[in-house]
C-alpha cells in the first residue's frame, strides 16, 4: 500500500474535522464581508481570534492523531524490522510539524 492509500490516523474524526474547517471557512468569508462593510476593527479581530482557535483545534487534533497512529505504527514496524530509523523519521516529522505550529 503506498503512502496515499493508507488509512490515516484522522480517518475516524474526518467528518468532524471537515465540519470544523467548513465552519472556519464560513467565518473567514464573514470576516471579509465585515471588512467590505467597514465594521468595527475590534469586532473583526474577535472573529479572527475565533477562526484561529478553530484552526488551532484542528491542528492539535491532527497532530494527536498522527502521533497515536502514525508514530505508534512506525514504532511497531521499527521493533519488527529492527530498524530504529523508521520511528526516528516519524518523530522528526512530528517535531517539525510542532515547530511549524508554534511559529504560526
Amino acid at each position: 500500500m503506498d503512502n496515499d492509500e493508507q488509512v490515516r490516523g484522522y480517518s475516524e474524526d474526518k467528518q468532524a474535522y471537515l465540519r470544523r474547517l467548513k465552519r472556519a471557512e464560513g467565518q473567514v468569508r464573514g470576516i471579509a464581508r465585515m471588512i467590505e462593510e467597514d465594521k468595527y476593527c475590534i469586532d473583526i479581530l474577535t472573529q479572527m481570534a475565533a477562526v484561529n482557535k478553530a484552526l488551532h483545534a484542528v491542528s492539535i487534533g491532527l497532530l494527536e492523531d498522527h502521533i497515536s497512529h502514525c508514530v505508534v505504527e512506525a514504532a511497531n514496524e521499527s521493533l519488527q524490522t529492527g530498524n530504529p530509523q523508521i520511528v526516528s523519521d516519524k518523530v522528526t516529522e512530528a517535531t517539525a510539524a510542532i515547530s511549524r505550529l508554534l511559529r504560526s
